[in-house]
């Protein structure tokens, strides 16, 4: 039936009830809620990051809590994304969606109210488990509404919202943080939250399937725990520790004991957290290890750009936002139109392949940078890159969902969107240690030939040959060239460092079998396999 030609139903082959297809205005308001909440959780990632500084030191907080403060919600958003991934495979997805909004907003409120550390931290937390949920949930709603060939066009459009997020959200932040108060860079977020719940419980109607539910939770133990340990060792090893060192040994042994067991779990498991056999199919695996090289490209430009801008370049923190917007520019353009061109023509694979080139393309033109390089030059880079994530992205999920099984969903969305976050914060890293030693030897060779022919300038160079970050602005000039000069090659040489991971995107997606798009959304695809399951479908208000 149709109600306020607004939606409509396919027919239910045992019951005669039917899986509801969202159409009209009831369809476009319920994206808008969709788009809406994850617009809400990248902003809240980046609206903080230039505020961070002045927030730590208004708390009375030190540097240890400035990392735990970031790493907070980088941890806990990862960590949760396969979880809500599994449990919207299980449970009412509508339901889960208004929970991790809930869970954001309750995050956000106490974590602007903060006057110390430890309630920084610990609500910061909160805040991350919320956005680990909006951002795979919003994935997986699309999937449960709409059909592959017209996701397609829809998934161009999440990825155009992700790109805006990081440079509107640290100008948003720098502006709230010198005008009304850093707290309201949290509670700005909080309205729209709100807006996005209203929209998602008026709009958004979803079949659901009755079914005993069996939660693996000693697999979300050891998974949780497991890549915790390793992802606590990835934020703090080169800075808090050295590679080789005690703590290395502990943290790593302890995740890979962990994950090693969670293997063993789920494997049994009735319903596994990450369920193995998705690795067998060749589109899930290949997806997996391209987006891996899309998670370090994306992850380490927008971090490391921002300081080639400001410390290579002598930038202000706003102006190194308004420089990286030709990446933001890529994404957006290349994720829309692809997006489009994939709804319109079924088409994908040359779009996507094209995507890896334009990212490893993108990589070794960075690579290139230098402190004194045309910034047309460096903006031509970064929108080839920006082209190359926006091509790639969101398509990898794209194909992912078009192939798995109905039933994995969830646990196939969340387990592309995990390991490219995953992956970015490995590579962030591990090129943040390269670049660090890298800075000293250069800065080594710049000071000894600054002392041949001008030792009066290497005067507050001690801290420098320790690895402090420099602020440009107060350095002499002659021994701000050095530094700039170090940090403008030792940036150039990390990402020139990174291109062998671009260059495994291409050859993933190469490989990847070439599936036409299909035509019908999750709940149809459900529907259809009914006859072989038990079980009812309903509608939900």
């Amino acid at each position: 039936m149709t109600r306020n030609n607004e939606t409509s139903t396919g027919h239910h082959p045992q019951t005669g009830k039917v899986p509801l297809v969202l159409k009209g205005r009831a369809k476009n308001l319920a994206l808008a809620g969709i788009f809406l909440s994850t617009f809400v959780s990248m902003l809240s990632m980046n609206v903080v990051g230039t505020s961070m500084p002045r927030i730590i030191a208004d708390i009375g907080g030190t540097q240890a809590s400035f990392t735990w403060v970031v790493m907070a919600t980088t941890l806990s958003s990862a960590i949760s994304t396969p979880i809500w991934g599994k449990l919207a495979d299980l449970t009412n997805k509508k339901i889960l969606m208004q929970l991790a909004i809930t869970v954001f907003m309750v995050g956000t409120i106490f974590s602007g109210m903060a006057n110390d550390p430890s309630w920084l931290i610990s609500f910061r937390v909160v805040q991350g488990l919320g956005v680990g949920g909006l951002g795979v949930l919003g994935q997986i709603l699309l999937a449960e509404i709409l059909s592959p060939i017209e996701r397609g066009k829809y998934m161009g459009i999440m990825g155009a919202v992700m790109a805006v997020a990081p440079v509107g959200g640290p100008l948003i932040g720098g502006l709230f943080t010198d005008t009304i108060g850093w707290r309201w860079n949290f509670y700005v977020a909080v309205p729209f939250a709100i807006a996005a719940l209203i929209m998602l419980q008026i709009t958004l109607r979803l079949p659901t399937e009755r079914k005993k539910v069996t939660i693996d939770y000693a697999g979300i133990v050891l998974i949780s725990t497991g890549f915790s340990s390793l992802l606590i060792w990835i934020t703090l090893v080169g800075s808090a520790f050295e590679w080789v060192s005690w703590q290395t040994a502990t943290m790593v042994g302890a995740g890979l004991l962990l994950l090693a067991v969670a293997v063993f779990v789920e494997l049994k498991a009735k319903e596994p957290l990450i369920p193995l056999t998705m690795f067998k199919d060749r589109t899930f695996t290949l997806s997996v290890l391209a987006s891996v090289s899309v998670g370090v490209a994306m992850i380490a430009t927008m971090v490391y750009i921002g300081q080639y801008m400001q410390i290579a370049r002598g930038r202000s923190v706003i102006e190194s936002s308004l420089l990286s917007l030709p990446m933001v520019a890529g994404l957006l353009i290349s994720s829309t139109i692809v997006g489009q061109l994939i709804s319109r023509y079924n088409k994908w694979k040359a779009y996507v392949v094209t995507g890896a080139i334009a990212l490893f393309v993108g990589v070794v033109m960075m690579g290139q940078l230098r402190y004194d390089t045309s910034f047309w030059y460096v903006g031509v880079s970064l929108f080839v890159l920006g082209c190359g994530v926006g091509m790639t992205m969101q398509n990898l999920v794209l194909i992912v969902q078009n192939t798995v099984a109905p039933n994995d969903m969830g646990a196939a969305s969340s387990a592309v969107t995990f390991f490219r976050t995953l992956a970015g914060s490995a590579g962030m890293s591990v090129m943040g240690t390269m670049l660090g030693h890298r800075v000293i030897d250069l800065l080594t060779e710049g000071f000894a030939k600054l002392a041949a022919t001008n030792p009066e300038a290497l005067v507050g160079s001690d801290a420098l040959r320790e690895g402090a970050i420099p602020n440009v602005s107060e350095l002499n000039p002659a021994l701000a060239v050095v530094v700039e000069e170090a940090y403008g090659q030792a940036i150039g040489d990390i990402f020139l460092a990174s291109a062998p991971v671009a260059l495994l995107a291409i050859v993933a997606v190469i490989f990847l079998p070439n599936v036409p798009l299909g035509n019908k959304n999750n709940a149809q695809r459900k529907a259809a396999q009914v006859s072989t399951q038990t079980g009812s479908i309903d509608q939900i208000a």
